[in-house]
């Protein structure tokens, strides 16, 4: 029975990134660098305004993101999701299987095609780099506790909540399940808070997660800010402390804070001309986790998540090739002396 460094649970969405102006996301009403939750006709209406631009599709979904690139660096993951079976649904669990992820998506999680398709995110970027994200969840609204594969979480190192799923109620359930059959198993408990969206609208869903305590949290300094509602940075810091043994801090331009039981250490970025932030936080994550299931320490991990995430944001799209990630690994190897144990 094969053993798996990271298990994730998380929405299972379809990206369609577009090229757009603030004048046009103004007129379309989306509220820039948040993710809004839209229905069907909303979703048309938004494809009708920006459909004429160039769009690139590919798999999405935060903690989809995440353990794609988790396997792409050479760890082992799966992924708990819920697609519809329909072409978008088989787009979706193809992409996994090509990235090494294994799934679910074949093996009982489809959602009932009768009424359901696959969720899609319309990605819509500005000149300044910036991701506004309007999501229609589709089947994966419907994931709950039957999508978890309870063997395969036994089996992991790691268990990763995205924080989308606090918008759920089925979902939420199906992660808090996850998280009690994961502390029983010895797993390490993940968290991303995802977005100010969630933390605004979606709060004591997201405190369920951390629950009584988290051994990774990933948040940006935006996040940190509104979840604490305090302003001075060291303030922020401390205050974010006792959420996990370690708290992955980010900081854009600046790189990285990780905070370990309470002692913080940054870790610099480097300097890239940024055009496109969507699938940054993703990867980080993905990066981190890869390189502290792999014998690296917290500030090692921290400069090949940095890096990762910069190759990200120093390109349009939320995924890195297979080039890209071979160069990181190179790099890496260079800095620290090999990328794996």
């Amino acid at each position: 029975m094969k053993n798996y460094h990271l298990y994730a649970i998380g929405n299972a969405l379809v990206d369609s990134e577009f090229e757009v102006t603030d004048a046009l996301l103004e007129q379309a009403g989306v509220a820039k660098r948040h993710m809004t939750l839209i229905d069907a006709p909303r979703r048309a209406e938004l494809l009708a305004l920006a459909g004429h631009r160039h769009g690139k599709q590919t798999g999405g979904g935060s903690a989809g993101n995440t353990v794609v690139a988790f396997a792409q660096f050479g760890g082992s993951a799966f992924y708990s999701c819920r697609v519809a079976d329909d072409e978008l649904g088989r787009f979706y669990a193809a992409d996994l299987a090509g990235h090494g992820v294994d799934s679910n998506v074949h093996s009982g999680a489809l959602a009932d095609p009768a009424h359901a398709v696959t969720g899609t995110c319309i990605v819509m970027i500005t000149p300044d780099s910036e991701r506004s994200m309007n999501t229609h969840l589709g089947a994966t609204a419907d994931l709950d506790a039957s999508a978890l594969d309870r063997d395969a979480l036994g089996r992991s190192e790691i268990y990763y909540m995205e924080g989308y799923l606090a918008a759920s109620p089925t979902g939420l359930d199906a992660a808090l399940q996850g998280r009690a059959l994961a502390r029983q198993h010895g797993a390490a408990l993940a968290l991303t808070l995802s977005d100010m969206s969630m933390i605004r609208f979606c709060r004591p869903g997201l405190e369920a997660m951390v629950g009584d305590g988290l051994d990774y949290l990933f948040c940006n300094e935006e996040e940190a800010r509104v979840w604490l509602d305090l302003e001075d940075f060291d303030a922020v810091m401390a205050a974010l402390a006792p959420l996990a043994t370690v708290v992955c801090l980010t900081r854009g331009a600046q790189g990285s804070v990780i905070i370990d039981r309470g002692t913080p250490h940054a870790v610099a970025a480097p300097t890239i001309h940024a055009v496109d932030s969507n699938g940054a936080g993703d990867m980080f994550a993905g990066a981190f986790l890869y390189a502290v299931t792999h014998g690296h320490t917290l500030q090692q991990a921290a400069w090949l998540a940095n890096h990762a995430a910069a190759a990200v944001v120093s390109q349009y799209g939320n995924r890195l090739d297979a080039q890209a990630i071979a160069r990181l690994q190179s790099g890496f190897a260079a800095q620290w002396g090999g990328a794996s144990r």
